[in-house]
């Protein structure tokens, strides 16, 4: 591999390099791409609009048409974004075949002539991955640098020793250190041009299984599952839209509004992002847990099974005969009907949503054993009885999910009873005298509940749903049935309506109930986790739910966990039930400048030796400054007038003065995030310890150009 270092100053000695010309082929290339992307806007636009005029129709028809009209859209969306580059550059192999020029999507002219290969083809992956080491059969590779629809550099890296060079001609890092000099924004910056290597190779890896992708601050573990869940949904049948789709989950809501913009320049917004919070309704009014050992106890899995025994309690068989009086005779229910009943619900469905199950099953046991009145009159009185349904509710009722877990922090006989693996003094830690003051340690259980339970809201619609369906379908059946009478020669409408499905099409879906939608509940058929050293296992089971087949991208770095990371990532997703996983470890440091750095690695290695700190690839020949905290307002101000654009962030207790492109953060808030200047205020408050000692550790390593530690 090429000397960091040295590719570092090769790089800052082109910084003032006049705008190159490019060749004639390339000019050429460019302005045939203009040309396309005309044809290909006004192609698409056509198409949308046939589509959407078209009449979707219901069931499988109506899927697919709105499947066609979100490729479509997400098709047009690139295409009105970008004009001419949309070219990231381009590759020659070394033995004389095509050149050919890599696109963020796949274009061709309006004579069949290929333009552009898309990035996630597998033509394109030279382009991503070719060394020195490895050309993959390339003599040459060029990256484009744009700005405002103009290449503005490039960069040549040569793998063929024949060929010649000029100063254009460097390692195949070249082209990203020398974008790294950019000025941030509020945003994640647009890096497709510049993927290297090992983060392609974590992009196209298979999805089957687990894989992690372990590396420390800046080796662009974010850009490559980002870029992950674009390449999937275009090469992996299995996790395409209609396959299931992916899942994208982050630490939190800052971190995702930084993020939000690079799958649409992708040309993907099928992708689910979220955080933990926003899989369960009680998560957007959670505070902090602020006792860590609360946190860590809530954080077990053996509440899942705590729960589940709670729920079994509420489905209990009457231990003696029961007694309906009808208007024809009384009837007994012996304990083994109302068993025989219960039998009906199928395992794993939520207690909620088998009541109806078990109900009609009871209906169906009570009515056989009527002789004296037609079945048909005496279900419809048992179904509308009002003894038999209080019995009914008696010993399997609609249960709150949310209402059990408030139940466990405030019943200590509850906890006694059902969580006998929980100490005595962990039991009376965990005790709250507000149930429902959710913590974001208690959204695991609230989900774990109501997956077991059911959401009573959403099971009631959707028995709302089902009777109006029932309703409607009666009511077309009576017409029907009066067409038919009508019909003297059987020829008519009424021998139209007899045609399969004919019936069902004239169903209005508009009249029924709306179905509960939650379109985070999953199944997904992959799941990326962003800063997953920070889950605990009860977290865990949260996504396990929502990806059944346990298709994971794991992406996070032990040595970044607040609470500590003792065991290797297989020993954790192993205890989790993920027994199949690969790991993926990414070792350069593309953003941190190695004068920060260090000072970065000592601060970690104190608390965790075997910490994996990356290796910087760049250097800015600037060190790290100390000064007062009292200087606070005056160093922002200096950096303010001297850099007309990009972002600073202020992590630590100070009062921040209110002042533009100036952000106040916690460690944990700006963990995933980067800045051009970080300001790090009295650092040996944030505690001791490994907690810490990260906090220390990730506030340091999110500068990309300057670092400023203040103390008191």
């Amino acid at each position: 591999m090429t000397d960091p270092a040295s590719a570092s100053r090769r790089t800052q000695n082109r910084s003032s390099s006049p705008a190159p010309t490019l060749d004639s082929t390339d000019d050429a290339r460019l302005r045939e791409i203009d040309r396309a992307l005309e044809a290909a806007r006004a192609d698409v636009e056509r198409r949308l609009s046939d589509v959407r005029r078209a009449d979707g129709g219901a069931g499988q028809d109506a899927m697919d048409r709105d499947i066609a009209v979100h490729r479509l859209v997400s098709r047009q969306t690139v295409l009105r974004r970008f004009t001419r580059d949309l070219c990231l550059g381009k590759i020659v192999p070394a033995d004389g075949g095509e050149e050919l020029y890599i696109g963020r999507t796949g274009l061709v002219s309006p004579e069949g002539k290929r333009l552009l290969v898309d990035w996630r083809a597998p033509a394109a992956e030279p382009f991503f991955g070719a060394t020195h080491e490895d050309p993959t059969g390339l003599a040459m590779r060029r990256r484009f640098l744009w700005q405002l629809g103009h290449v503005v550099d490039f960069w040549d890296e040569v793998f063929d020793p024949q060929l010649p060079t000029d100063s254009r001609a460097l390692d195949e890092h070249s082209a990203f250190i020398r974008s790294l000099g950019g000025s941030r924004s509020p945003r994640m910056r647009d890096v497709l041009g510049t993927i290297q290597a090992d983060q392609d190779r974590i992009i196209r890896a298979a999805s089957r299984d687990a894989l992690v992708v372990d590396g420390g601050p800046g080796t662009g573990k974010t850009v490559a599952a980002l870029h992950r869940a674009a390449y999937l949904l275009y090469a992996d049948a299995r996790v395409s839209r209609t396959g299931g789709g992916v899942l994208f989950l982050g630490p939190n809501d800052r971190y995702l509004s930084y993020v939000d913009d690079v799958l649409p320049s992708l040309g993907e917004d099928s992708v689910r992002i979220a955080t933990l919070r926003r899989l369960v309704a009680e998560g957007a009014d959670a505070s902090a847990e602020p006792d860590p050992r609360v946190a860590a106890i809530k954080g077990r899995t053996e509440w899942e099974q705590t729960i589940a025994a709670i729920v079994r309690e509420y489905e209990r068989v009457p231990d003696e005969p029961t007694v309906v009086a009808t208007s024809w005779a009384d009837i007994d229910i012996e304990p083994d009907e109302w068993a025989e009943a219960f039998e009906a619900a199928d395992d794993g469905t939520p207690h909620n949503e088998a009541r109806e199950t078990v109900w009609n099953e009871l209906l169906d046991l009570v009515t056989a054993k009527v002789t004296e009145m037609p079945p048909h009159l005496a279900r419809r009185e048992l179904e509308h009885h009002t003894g038999l349904r209080e019995m009914f509710d008696a010993v399997w009722p609609m249960l709150s999910p949310a209402g059990l877990v408030a139940a466990l922090w405030t019943s200590p006989s509850l906890i006694a009873g059902h969580a006998a693996w929980l100490p005595d003094d962990d039991a009376e830690r965990i005790r709250r005298t507000d149930g429902t003051a959710w913590t974001l340690a208690d959204l695991p259980l609230l989900d774990a509940a109501r997956d077991l339970i059911g959401d009573p809201a959403a099971t009631e619609r959707r028995l709302a749903h089902a009777r109006a369906l029932t309703a409607e379908r009666e009511r077309i059946e009576t017409v029907v049935e009066y067409l038919h009478d009508a019909d003297e020669d059987g020829e008519g409408t009424s021998l139209m309506l007899d045609a399969s499905d004919m019936q069902e099409r004239l169903i209005d879906p508009g009249a029924l109930p709306t179905l509960p939608t939650d379109a985070l509940a999953g199944p997904f058929a992959h799941v990326i986790v962003d800063e997953a050293q920070e889950l605990s296992p009860a977290e865990w089971r949260m996504l396990i739910r929502r990806c059944p087949s346990k298709s994971f991208t794991v992406v996070g770095d032990r040595a970044q966990a607040r609470h500590g990371f003792t065991e290797t990532w297989q020993e954790r997703l192993t205890s989790l039930g993920i027994a199949r996983s690969t790991l993926a470890e990414l070792t350069i440091n593309y953003r941190t400048p190695a004068e920060i750095m260090a000072e970065a690695a000592p601060v970690i290695r104190a608390a965790l030796p075997d910490a994996n700190v990356p290796t910087s690839v760049r250097e800015t020949g600037r060190p790290v400054l100390h000064a007062r905290a009292g200087d606070l307002a005056g160093i922002l101000e200096r950096w303010l007038g001297e850099h007309d654009e990009g972002v600073a962030c202020v992590i630590g207790s100070a009062d921040v003065p209110p002042l533009p492109r100036v952000t106040a953060l916690t460690p944990p808030e700006a963990k995933g995030l980067e800045f051009d200047l970080v300001v790090l205020v009295d650092p040996d408050s944030f505690g001791d310890g490994v907690t810490g000692a990260v906090d220390r550790y990730v506030a340091m390593t999110r500068a990309t150009s300057d670092l400023v530690i203040l103390t008191s």
